[in-house]
């Protein structure tokens, strides 16, 4: 299993595939931890009518891959940035190479 250095809530740049370019925050990484959740990104799919509920397309929360996600800078919320660990005091933090501000 790879390190996950993304967490939920963190906010994202999508970088490759169909969403390229859309921001938003993590809502839910996969158990297998190799895809993501990003908030506003849906994909359509067709259902079949059954006893309950009627046919027809519909919107649902899509999944991307994790390596084609990069965390937002702090500093300019515009540009990607990859992620480097501090040691200050007993804990570990979490930084932004491109502007070394601490992520929260």
């Amino acid at each position: 299993m790879t390190k996950i250095k993304l967490k939920k809530g963190d906010n994202v740049i999508v970088i490759a595939g169909g969403h390229k370019g859309h921001k938003g925050p993590i809502r839910k990484i996969s158990k297998d931890r190799t895809r993501v959740f990003v908030e506003g990104i849906k994909a359509t799919k067709h259902f079949k009518p059954t006893q309950n509920e009627e046919g027809g397309i519909r919107e649902i929360d899509s999944s991307i891959h994790i390596s084609n996600v990069m965390i937002a800078d702090p500093k300019d919320k515009e540009a990607g940035t990859r992620i480097g660990f501090q040691i200050e005091g007993d804990t570990k933090v979490r930084v932004a190479k491109k502007s070394g501000s601490k992520l929260k």
